[in-house]
C-alpha cells in the first residue's frame, strides 16, 4: 500500500496562503530591526526544481522588505565529487529567470575554506575539537541512538598539540582518505544526536571545480554552512524542516566561536507536489538512467524543465504565493500548479491555429490559383495584442478529430452534408469523402459559401460547429511534443516496497511529426509561449531550427486528469 499524503487539497486558487516567515520578519522590522540579510545556498550538484523556486522566492522577497537589505546567492560547494560548473551556471540562470538578482552578493563556501580551517584550529586549541582515527563505520556505531547513549572515541582525549599536528598534516595531504576526521567535542550522551561529536572535516582527495587540488580535505555541511552565514553577516538562515534537528549544532558552533549577532535559523515546510518527485537524488536517477532527456526535459519539475515546457516565472511565483510558507509538511495537489499555469497563459498567450493530426480538405468551388487572408486577433480579450493575417486558399488542413464520417450524437463539427464554420474564414460543407485502398480517409471534398467571408452567416442561418484550420499552401511543418504528468501515482516515493520508477507514466510523452501550423508561428522565438486554439498551450522548443519547428505542449486547455481519476 502506498503512503497517503498528509494533505492533497488544492486550496483556494484565489487566495494567497499565510507566510509565517514573512510575518515573523515583518514583526522584527516593526520592532526596530534595521539590518536584514538572507541567503539562498544551493549545492551545485544538479539543477534547481520548483521546491528550490519556493525557497528562492521566499528568501529574495524577504530581502525587499527593508531598505539596504539583500539576499546572498551562496553555493555550498563542499562536496566536489558531485559538483560541476554546469550546475553553477544553470542555478544562476534559474534565479535570474525567476526575476531575482543577487547583485554583488554571490559567494561560494569554497571562498571561506581558509577561514573555516582557521576557525577549526581555534576550536582545537580551545579543546572543542579533536582528530579521530576511527573508521567512519566505527564512528557511526559509537554515536548510539535516541535510546542509547553514544560512546567516547578512544582518540577523544588526544592532547591539543597532537590534534593540531594531525590536523595540519591532514591539511598537507599526508594521509589517505578515511585515515582521520576532525570531530567537534561536544557531548556523546546528548539527547540531540547531532551534538554527539559531529564530523567537521573528512579527507577527500578529489579535485574541486574552483580550488583544484589545493585542498585534500573538505568541511562537512553542518560546519561550513553556519560559519559561512556568519562570515557573510546573514541575519536569517531560512531552511526547510529537515534541518530543524541541525539547529542546536548550528547555534553551538557560533556560540563557541563567539559570533556577535549570530544568524537566526528558521525552518519552513518544503514543497511536496502530488504526481511529482522533488528529491534531487531521484531526479538524478531519472537523468542518469535515461528516463528523461536531461535535467531540462519538459516533464521534469526543474526550473529549466518548466521553462522549456512553457511555464512562465509569473505562474511559478503566483503558485508559490498561493501555497504560502507553512510550519508543517504537507502535499500540495499538482492541480493548483496547473491552475496557476493555465490562468497565466490564458491572460498572456497569443492565439494561433495549428492542426496536430492533419486531414486535407479541397474546396472545389474555390479557384485553384487564388488566395486571400483573414485578419484575426492574436488575443480576442486583449486589443493591445494586435492581430495577424491568416492566409487562405483552395486546399486546407483540418484536424482528424474534427471529422466523423458517421457522426455521434451531438457531434456538430465536420461530417458529410453538415455546414461548419472555419474559424474567422467562412462557412464550409463537406460533400465527399476520399479513401485509399485500405478504406482510410485521405481527403475531404467540400464547397464554401463565398458570401460568408470572415465566418459570418450571410442570411443569419445557424451553424453550430466551428473548427480551426491551416492553409495547406502556407502551412509550416512542426513536430509537436505532447507532455503529460511523469508519474501515474500520487506519491511515487511513498512506497517502501517499490521503486518510484515503477510508477513512471508510459504516456508522459507523445511525439507528433508532420503537424501543420499557420505561418505566423514561425516568427516566435525559442521559449515563446502561445495557444494553438482548441489544442492547448505550447512553447517553442529551444532546439527548433528554421527548417525544423518543434513545439512543446505546456498544458491542455482543460484538466483531463480529474476525469480520469473520477472514473477509477
Amino acid at each position: 500500500m502506498s503512503e497517503t499524503p498528509k494533505s492533497a487539497a488544492a486550496g483556494k486558487p484565489d487566495d494567497n496562503a499565510p507566510n509565517f516567515v514573512d510575518e515573523l520578519v515583518q514583526a522584527e522590522i516593526d520592532a526596530g530591526r534595521t539590518r536584514l540579510v538572507t541567503r539562498f545556498p544551493p549545492e551545485p550538484n544538479g539543477y534547481l526544481h520548483i521546491g528550490h523556486a519556493k525557497a528562492i522566492i521566499t528568501n529574495f522577497s524577504l530581502a525587499k522588505k527593508l531598505p539596504g537589505a539583500h539576499c546572498n546567492l551562496r553555493f555550498d560547494d563542499t562536496n566536489p565529487a558531485n559538483e560541476d560548473t554546469e550546475f553553477v551556471t544553470s542555478i544562476q540562470e534559474d534565479v535570474r529567470w525567476l526575476g531575482f538578482d543577487w547583485g554583488e552578493h554571490r559567494y561560494f563556501a569554497s571562498d571561506y575554506f581558509q577561514q573555516l580551517y582557521d576557525m577549526a584550529i581555534r576550536l582545537i586549541e580551545d579543546g572543542k575539537a579533536y582528530v579521530d582515527s576511527q573508521s567512519l563505520e566505527a564512528i557511526r556505531e559509537g554515536r548510539g541512538s535516541f535510546h542509547v547513549a553514544g560512546t567516547n572515541s578512544p582518540f577523544r582525549d588526544r592532547s591539543v598539540a597532537e590534534n593540531l599536528d594531525l590536523f595540519r598534516r591532514m591539511r598537507a595531504g599526508e594521509f589517505d582518505e578515511g585515515a582521520h576526521v576532525l570531530r567537534a567535542k561536544i557531548d556523546m550522551a546528548s539527547k540531540d544526536l547531532k551534538l554527539r561529536d559531529p564530523v567537521m572535516y573528512r579527507i577527500l582527495k578529489v579535485p574541486h571545480h574552483r580550488t583544484g587540488t589545493e585542498w585534500p580535505m573538505y568541511p562537512m555541511y553542518d560546519w561550513a554552512h553556519g560559519q559561512s552565514d556568519a562570515i557573510e553577516g546573514v541575519t536569517h538562515s531560512i531552511c526547510t524542516l529537515e534541518f530543524q534537528n541541525h539547529r542546536g549544532l548550528y547555534d553551538w558552533f557560533q556560540q563557541q566561536l563567539g559570533v556577535v549577532d549570530p544568524p537566526r535559523q528558521i525552518e519552513f515546510a518544503r514543497l511536496n507536489l502530488t504526481y511529482t518527485v522533488l528529491s534531487k537524488r531521484s531526479l538524478q536517477k531519472l537523468v542518469a538512467a535515461g528516463h528523461v532527456s536531461g535535467w531540462d526535459d519538459p516533464r521534469m519539475p526543474t526550473v529549466a524543465g518548466l521553462r522549456r515546457r512553457g511555464v512562465s516565472p509569473d505562474a511559478i511565483r503566483a503558485f508559490c504565493d498561493r501555497v504560502g510558507v507553512a510550519k508543517r509538511d504537507s502535499f500540495v495537489d499538482v492541480t493548483l500548479l496547473e491552475h496557476a499555469i493555465r490562468e497565466d497563459l490564458n491572460a498572456t498567450s497569443p492565439r494561433l491555429m495549428g492542426v496536430l493530426r492533419p486531414l486535407r480538405v479541397v474546396i472545389e468551388n474555390y479557384p485553384e490559383d487564388a488566395e486571400e487572408s483573414f485578419d484575426l486577433a492574436l488575443n480576442p480579450s486583449d486589443e493591445a495584442a494586435g492581430s495577424r493575417a491568416v492566409p487562405f486558399c483552395r486546399e486546407l488542413f483540418v484536424d482528424q478529430e474534427d471529422f466523423m464520417e458517421v457522426p455521434a450524437p451531438k457531434f456538430w463539427r465536420i461530417f458529410p452534408g453538415n455546414e461548419v464554420r472555419l474559424r474567422g474564414a467562412c462557412l464550409l460543407t463537406v460533400n465527399r469523402v476520399v479513401k485509399n485502398d485500405a478504406g482510410e480517409v485521405t481527403e475531404l471534398r467540400a464547397t464554401w459559401d463565398p458570401e460568408s467571408r470572415g465566418g459570418n452567416s450571410p442570411d443569419g442561418r445557424k451553424v453550430k460547429g466551428t473548427v480551426h484550420w491551416v492553409s495547406a499552401r502556407h502551412a509550416v511543418d512542426a513536430e509537436v511534443r505532447l507532455y503529460d504528468r511523469l508519474f501515474t501515482e500520487e506519491n511515487p516515493l511513498g512506497h517502501d516496497d517499490k521503486d518510484f520508477l515503477e510508477f513512471l507514466n508510459p504516456a508522459s510523452l507523445e511525439i507528433l511529426p508532420g503537424c501543420k501550423v499557420e505561418p505566423a508561428v514561425r516568427d516566435f522565438a525559442p521559449f515563446s509561449r502561445l495557444q494553438l486554439e482548441r489544442m492547448g498551450y505550447f512553447a517553442v522548443d529551444p532546439l527548433s531550427t528554421p527548417d525544423g519547428l518543434v513545439l512543446n505542449r505546456t498544458i491542455a486547455l482543460k484538466d483531463s486528469w480529474s476525469k480520469v481519476v473520477g472514473k477509477g
